[in-house]
């Protein structure tokens, strides 16, 4: 291994990490500005134009604010789990190909930290842990409202796992691999994979307000019947690392349903850009146009929250178990017969 190749790849991790922790910051401004819209109000306009200063100040605040820890006997977890909150929403962007490539210096770059060709199971894997940051952080802050909102959280992400997972495999078994920047590719010239799975898509979506704790699927953090849920206890930045990593999921998955399903970083005439443009500027319009897709999903994140009111938690448990599952099971049903239908009919003597 080079040292070029290494420093390439650090320079790709290191832009990653910082458009990630910039994204979730202004998340925050944004998502006050779009509910001032919604509401008729003003929203955030004294810190720098426009309010563009107000994530930098709410950062500051949080720093300067007095460290509590509670009564606990588990400190050390107390400390744990936010961390493993923000770890984790930050490690799924890895495997994200937020373009093609660049040809500097006489090499081309990938714009993507690795390409492993189970891309989509290392994300499964690594949301899974991410509920390990809330059950500690809850568990660890001694207090029966945090523990409640913990173990709510934890019952509510492991069952629209389920049907996310589900959903996936069907459009694993019309693309025929794992990879995301393989996904990506098939998906060129408007042949988005949303045209072809839209109930895949439809759940994958609903699953992903519940795998980031969004309205309405909030009931973790229900603030009528649990204060402030897992996160009562936390203070300071430890309490800035739970909404970072609420924000930065957000990020995250809209990310990944763009490139699911809207074909990533493609758009039309991207073909005709490289040969006419060359590879670097059709490559700029493609981040350019994954960027479009993806904040378009932060703005409809934002619009179901200050719209529709969260669901009562059995709602929501029947609305995993006893619709999406097997919404999902019938559509990778569905899928199988429409990949097989020649064999089908020749088997059936048709």
């Amino acid at each position: 291994m080079d040292s070029t190749f290494i420093i390439e790849k650090s320079v790709v991790i290191l832009v990653v990490f910082a458009f990630t922790m910039i994204m979730a910051m202004y998340s925050t401004w944004a998502e006050r500005k779009v509910a001032a819209f919604l509401q008729d109000r003003v929203g955030p306009n004294r810190a720098g134009w426009g309010g563009l200063f107000q994530p930098l100040a709410d950062g500051l605040k949080l720093f300067s604010k007095e460290e509590f820890t509670p009564n606990t006997p588990n400190k050390f977890l107390f400390v744990v789990g936010p961390g493993i909150a923000m770890a984790t929403a930050l490690m799924t962007s890895a495997v994200i190909p937020w373009g093609d490539r660049f040809h500097l210096f006489g090499r081309d770059i990938l714009l993507q930290a690795t390409d492993i060709n189970v891309g989509i199971l290392y994300v499964f894997g690594i949301v899974s842990v991410g509920v390990y940051g809330i059950m500690i952080g809850g568990w660890a802050s001694n207090n029966k409202f945090s523990l409640m909102g913990a173990i709510r959280a934890a019952s509510q992400m492991v069952s629209y796992e389920v049907a996310m997972g589900l959903s996936i495999i069907a459009l694993t078994m019309m693309t025929g691999t794992l990879s995301l920047k393989e996904i990506s590719a098939q998906q060129s010239g408007m042949n988005w994979n949303v045209f072809y799975q839209p109930l895949s898509f439809l759940i994958f979506l609903i699953c992903a307000f519940a795998e980031t704790n969004r309205t309405p699927f909030d009931l973790a953090e229900c603030e009528t019947e649990l204060i402030g849920g897992y996160h009562t206890e936390y203070s300071s930045m430890k309490m800035g690392f739970y909404l970072f990593a609420e924000y930065a999921n957000m990020f995250i998955s809209s990310t990944i349903l763009a490139v699911l399903f809207f074909g990533g970083y493609n758009y039309p005439g991207m073909s005709w850009a490289i040969e006419n443009w060359g590879v670097n500027i059709a490559n700029v319009l493609g981040i350019t146009a994954l960027f479009i897709k993806l904040c378009g999903f932060i703005f409809f994140y934002m619009w179901v929250r200050w719209t529709i009111p969260r669901f009562r938690y059995d709602q929501l448990m029947h609305l995993g178990w006893r619709i999406l599952i097997p919404l999902s099971i019938f559509n990778i049903m569905i899928t199988g017969i429409v990949i097989l239908r020649t064999e089908i009919a020749a088997y059936l003597g048709f």
